[in-house]
């Protein structure tokens, strides 16, 4: 007699979608990820110069407190792209921490202290070893020309990358 087992997978819809994301990830120290995070309501703060700053500065420490090594980013009016190598704890503490320290930073010179400024969750996309990093690096500070924001990447001041 053979027993045939049917599976069901129900999503939760009463859950915000940041949240569905967190089911089934796993963080490898050493791994190369892909992360893009959104601001609260895709609101633009990162238009502004000196905001955009504070949140790049951000990133800057948690590589200088060794949870991560930057390997690219960009810095989007509404959102983060981060290509990044998972150095010490979980991925998502690492995006965590990032958020909430930037997010009190930001509001501490907009003076809206207890504002939520970046959108639960994020994105995230392990890379394998064979992937080609260089060339994912120039896919990420791409986005401001694919987005048309500028005509050269040289003109768009929100990005970085190892290689280049």
């Amino acid at each position: 007699m053979r027993i045939k087992f049917i599976v069901i997978f129900r999503r939760d819809f009463t859950m915000p979608h940041g949240n569905r994301l967190r089911r089934g990830r796993v963080s490898e120290m050493g791994r190369t990820y892909l992360i893009t995070t959104v601001t609260l309501e895709r609101e633009p703060i990162f238009a502004d110069f000196h905001l955009a700053r504070s949140a790049i500065l951000e990133l800057r420490r948690c590589d200088a407190l060794d949870l991560s090594r930057t390997l690219a980013f960009v810095l989007m009016p509404d959102h983060l792209h981060w290509l990044v190598e998972l150095r010490d704890g979980s991925l998502c503490d690492l995006v965590q921490r990032f958020k909430s320290v930037s997010a009190k930073n930001i509001n501490a010179m907009d003076a809206s202290p207890g504002r939520r400024r970046w959108q639960a969750g994020f994105h995230d996309h392990a890379l394998r070893d064979e992937d080609d990093l260089p060339a994912m690096a120039r896919y990420v500070v791409a986005n401001p020309l694919r987005a048309g924001i500028v005509r050269t990447v040289r003109d768009y001041p929100h990005w970085d990358a190892v290689w280049l």
